[in-house]
């Protein structure tokens, strides 16, 4: 799919979020972004464990994710990850070669859980690879009872149909020569 404009750009995101099943797993607020950008994850959270509140929410950020950035939640401490990359990356000047590969959001204390009948997001932002296609985030939902390892990742293209804890998906749309923006 190759779009030309910001309008098609929106036209994809609607028919994406159209596809998705709303709120029967952990979804992006918006599943598609020009690919070489920076991108604001909004990650819905839609239920609990088997009626179990949730009680922390970890992403798993997908290689190629950079510089991501967590939005902090009154009531949950947040955490994050950093490790050497394995491909290090230019970002205004310098070489980084190491980055956030883990954010981890937990509910300060019972009050904060996350009942089963409520929905909340969690936000983070960060660059995009430039190369098109799908991005998959793994997300592991920790419940007070249980927990959902968002983690299936189909075989080929994007189709989620069939996957018991499909990972979240974000589809990279090409982005032209415009390339890196903020």
């Amino acid at each position: 799919m190759k779009l030309k404009s910001v309008p098609e750009l929106v036209v994809a995101c609607a028919l994406f979020a159209g596809a998705l099943p709303a709120f029967s797993h952990v979804v992006l607020a918006d599943p598609a972004a020009l690919a070489g950008t920076s991108y604001r994850a909004t990650l819905r959270v839609g239920h609990g464990c088997d009626g179990s509140p949730t009680t922390a929410i970890k992403v798993f950020l997908p290689a190629g994710f950079q510089g991501a950035k967590p939005m902090p939640k009154p009531g949950w401490a947040l955490r994050t990850r950093v490790e050497k990359l394995a491909r290090p990356y230019s970002s205004h000047g310098k070489t980084v070669t190491e980055d956030v590969v883990e954010i981890t959001w937990t509910a300060a204390g019972r009050d904060n859980w996350l009942p089963d009948a409520w929905y909340d997001e969690f936000v983070l932002r960060g660059g995009l690879p430039a190369q098109a296609g799908p991005l998959w985030f793994r997300v592991l939902q920790t419940c007070e009872t249980g927990h959902l390892d968002w983690a299936q990742i189909p075989a080929a293209g994007i189709s989620t149909k069939g996957l018991k804890a499909p990972a979240v998906l974000l589809e990279l749309i090409p982005s032209g020569p415009a390339g890196h923006q903020h």
